[in-house]
């Protein structure tokens, strides 16, 4: 045994392994995505007791072993979970949809605590709110990318840097917009953003997902964010969601 550490811990993804074991795949708030192995903890009450389901937050004692490639989940805490949730399929679609984009992206640890906040965020929403944004799991992407460091401009004129003004153009290979008077003839992976529909990437880019407007948006505003979102995700991040699950493109 090298070491013994504590910590707080998001379930994102569990499976057994033998006959009464458990994995975790879980975000740690100071290390980020780390795989805990829980020996025995299907059968055992006292050190885990029932708690380590998806999406829980957990405070967990930890061992580190074999020159530090394993990690053991000694003990856990229950901290905080969802209560109905969970009976909610639809929300709970939209859950594992942001927790497979948070563990295809992954979380290094200098952006964990920041991360953590956020998925913990998005949960309490799914639980707790009344009405969701219809592109819910595609806001949430855009702002991961920004806690993780690829957050991209959407103030200003990235050649100019004046305002924008009405149906300004973004560029997802450039993470960037453009006026109307630096807009390019042609462009391959540019979206016409109408003001509303910038004015909402901006809130959703900056706030946690509880802060999120939970209106409902026109079509036009709605394709307009969707197509900004997922080109500037699938050229930057290198993520797409298909059939189910994302791919590296």
């Amino acid at each position: 045994m090298l070491g013994e550490w504590a910590d707080s811990g998001l379930v994102l993804r569990a499976g057994r392994f033998r006959e009464t074991d458990i994995w975790l795949k879980t975000l740690c708030k100071s290390k980020g995505i780390t795989t805990l192995f829980a020996f025995g903890a299907s059968r055992s009450r006292r050190r885990f007791c029932g708690c380590l389901d998806v999406l829980n937050t957990l405070h967990c004692r930890i061992s580190t072993v074999k020159n530090g490639a394993f990690h053991n989940l000694q003990e856990a805490v229950l901290l905080a979970g969802p209560r109905h949730l969970r009976r909610d399929w639809q929300r709970m679609g939209q859950a594992a949809n942001c927790l497979r984009f948070v563990e295809a992206l992954g979380v290094p640890p200098e952006s964990a605590r920041e991360v953590f906040a956020l998925v913990e965020d998005m949960r309490d929403t799914l639980e707790n709110a009344e009405r969701l944004p219809a592109l819910f799991p595609l806001f949430f992407r855009l702002r991961m990318a920004g806690a993780s460091g690829f957050a991209p401009r959407l103030q200003c004129c990235g050649r100019c840097g004046g305002p924008l003004g009405e149906n300004a153009l973004f560029l997802a290979d450039e993470g960037q917009m453009r006026c109307a008077r630096c807009r390019p003839a042609r462009a391959a992976r540019a979206t016409e953003l109408p003001g509303a529909a910038l004015d909402l990437l901006r809130l959703v880019q900056s706030a946690p997902p509880s802060a999120w407007p939970m209106g409902d948006m026109l079509p036009t505003e709605r394709r307009a964010c969707a197509a900004a979102i997922d080109g500037f995700v699938q050229y930057h991040l290198g993520l797409a969601f298909e059939n189910g699950r994302f791919r590296r493109t």
